[in-house]
């Protein structure tokens, strides 16, 4: 794949009338550098660059820092003695601009202005604070990304309390871990939300959760049923969202140092418990801001959606980040193909969306059967994407169909635990496809060999050298586990998990998780290799390959195939003499398996580990409370302890 990645080319070049738009060209023409000066700048002058962006964004502090930064070691503390409440800066835009537009499966909208958005958050702030919710509480959120979220998320910062987002796909278990762990004393939850034409019983599922946790109150925002029907519950006490129409609408906001505790954020974990992750009022939202003013070119004019949930750090991003920018959120609370392929692309033209956050495995399952290419869809500036990455046939159908060829696909590659992005696309730069043309500004990135050499021209690590102020600094109660995860690889560098690889024109690529990496005959093999390949094959939906112990050889490639109505026969032939003509014979596939779906997180992720686990243990060891489809596991356990590898 090194050899191919050397010989994609430059497909997307930034028109002059884009460039001389962005925030970023006004930065250079200010500073009168270029783009390469300013993002050494950004790593190599912490307090210029930061308050470059305060200044950039009319951030506004109640005090300000008295320092940008204090690095000791692990242990960098950010914009010391800053005084504020970042759900103030969330709400910092005129009244009567839109901060939210809202659509559910139905098609029912709701549309917030930034006045009115003030005005449902005191009031939730005020109910909270009433029913004992104080500063430092812990306060869940079990519902989908809708407009409540958002409410939700700026009255907890609002009173001083400590957000954990759930996913709301949730089943009892993952919910009741999450809650144990983070100590949570209320929940916030829907009583049902409808997905794909179906009410899913959220309430039920949140009372069987429960048991043997710190939760003492429930509040249930109620969309799509009767309250009255419910039966009692006495084991907590139980509220309701209308109730809060009688809290005050006014609010003497309190402030809060950078440093005061804001979410806690859940990451799955390869084996054991979820990892928990505290984010700070200047941590998270200031990350997440940046990132979207620099590296997506967010400006006040624009409606930008994601297609995700709360539960994922991109739900939480969006809604900070777009705020703060003083930008409008768009939310589609459905299924992204429902009710139909292409609800997503009508609703952008609809409503003027001009940044859509996607996944590749999104595209991968509408792409046979989209019409979107005859769509204008004119409001659009650039498609955003993360979670995984791009085969080279998908990445080229979104510039093509989607982008017309004219606009950018922001590639964006982080994490939960660096609240955004290491790498990216700014529109100031060419794109190469599968590319991001930049390291995100502030982060100092390299890629690394096994001995901590920087590496070009081959695979290595991603890994980060500096300290930014969305970047966690311990997990939830175990700190070691922290350290060994991070910083245990290299001394003094953030070890990210990510394979990368650097072309001769420093262009960067993610290739997988280094734990999904294959040793194929003594080479290292990330599974992206084989997939684009596979992918390619007509009749192939998606792929998935993952590495299976073999007496011989160590390891043996073994691929996970979805097929539209193909037969199973003749594409298995057809992959396993394109990976040989593709790779050669000593990386030939084990076997292939033809599977009805995937395992998937909800922004639609594959979740190779658990593939992984399934042919090495014939069973799942780790974390799978992260999956929307977990009955999908069943089956495939099934299907390979049929046939011995």
């Amino acid at each position: 794949m090194e050899m191919n990645l050397e010989n994609l080319k430059i497909v997307y070049t930034p028109a002059e009338e884009d460039i001389f738009n962005s925030n970023i060209y006004r930065i250079l023409k200010e500073e009168n550098i270029n783009y390469q000066e300013f993002y050494e700048k950004s790593i190599k002058d912490e307090d210029w660059f930061w308050k470059r962006f305060f200044n950039d964004i009319q951030f506004k502090w109640i005090k300000y820092p008295d320092k940008i930064v204090e690095k000791d070691g692990l242990n960098t503390k950010w914009f010391l003695g800053g005084i504020l409440n970042i759900s103030s800066n969330c709400l910092d835009a005129p009244k009567e601009k839109i901060a939210v537009i809202d659509v559910d499966e139905n098609l029912n909208e709701v549309i917030i202005s930034y006045g009115q958005l003030e005005i449902m958050v005191n009031k939730l702030a005020n109910f909270l604070a009433n029913s004992g919710i104080g500063v430092g509480d812990r306060v869940a959120l079990y519902m989908p990304l809708c407009y409540e979220s958002v409410v939700c998320f700026l009255a907890i910062a609002r009173i001083g309390a400590i957000v954990v987002p759930l996913f709301s796909g949730f089943g009892k278990d993952s919910i009741n871990i999450r809650l144990k762990a983070s100590k949570s004393k209320m929940v916030i939850s829907f009583t049902s939300n409808l997905r794909r034409g179906k009410l899913i019983d959220m309430k039920n599922i949140l009372f069987s959760a429960i048991d043997d946790t710190f939760v003492e109150k429930i509040l249930f925002i109620d969309r799509y049923d009767d309250y009255g029907k419910y039966q009692r519950y006495d084991k907590v006490k139980i509220y309701y969202y209308d109730e809060i129409e009688d809290c005050a609408s006014n609010i003497k906001v309190p402030y809060f140092s950078s440093d005061h505790p804001l979410m806690i954020i859940y990451t799955s974990g390869t084996t054991g418990l979820p990892k928990g992750i505290l984010h700070f009022h200047a941590g998270f939202p200031i990350k997440a801001s940046q990132d979207m003013f620099h590296v997506f070119d967010i400006k006040q004019n624009d409606v930008v959606t994601w297609i995700t949930d709360i539960g994922w750090m991109m739900g939480p991003w969006l809604i900070y980040g777009t705020l703060i920018n003083r930008a409008t959120i768009f939310i589609y609370n459905g299924s992204p193909d429902y009710p139909d392929v292409d609800i997503i692309w009508k609703l952008v033209d609809k409503y003027g969306v001009t940044c859509v956050g996607l996944s590749p495995s999104y595209v991968r399952a509408i792409s046979t059967r989209s019409q979107v290419e005859r769509m204008e869809l004119n409001s659009l500036r650039m498609v955003g994407s993360t979670g995984e990455v791009w085969d080279e046939h998908h990445w080229n159908w979104v510039f093509q169909k989607v982008c017309k060829n004219k606009k950018p696909i922001i590639n964006y590659s982080g994490g939960t635990e660096i609240s955004g992005g290491i790498l990216g696309n700014v529109i100031v730069k060419p794109i190469k496809p599968l590319s991001f043309n930049t390291v995100v500004p502030g982060i100092e990135a390299d890629v690394l060999d096994d001995s901590g050499k920087s590496v070009r021209g081959e695979v290595g690590y991603l890994c980060v050298k500096n300290h930014n102020p969305g970047m966690a600094t311990t997990f939830l109660d175990d700190h070691q586990r922290y350290i060994d995860t991070y910083w245990s690889r290299f001394e003094n560098v953030w070890f990210h998990g990510d394979l990368a690889y650097v072309d001769k024109d420093d262009f960067y690529y993610i290739l997988g998780r280094a734990d999904d990496t294959l040793k194929i005959a003594g080479k290292r093999i990330g599974p992206a290799e084989y997939e684009t390949i596979i992918n390619d094959i007509e009749g192939v939906r998606e792929s998935a390959v993952v590495g299976a112990p073999d007496e011989l050889k160590g390891m043996v490639p073994v691929a996970f195939v979805v097929i539209d109505s193909h037969s199973e026969d003749d594409i298995k032939k057809q992959i396993i003499s394109k990976i040989i003509e593709m790779l050669g014979k000593p990386f030939a596939l084990k076997d292939v398996f033809f599977v009805e779906d995937l395992p998937k997180t909800r922004n639609f992720k594959i979740m190779r580990r658990i593939l992984r686990d399934i042919v090495v243990y014939g069973y799942i060891k780790g974390d799978t409370s992260n999956l929307v489809n977990p009955e999908v596991c069943e089956k495939i356990i099934n299907k390979v302890k049929r046939v011995s590898l």
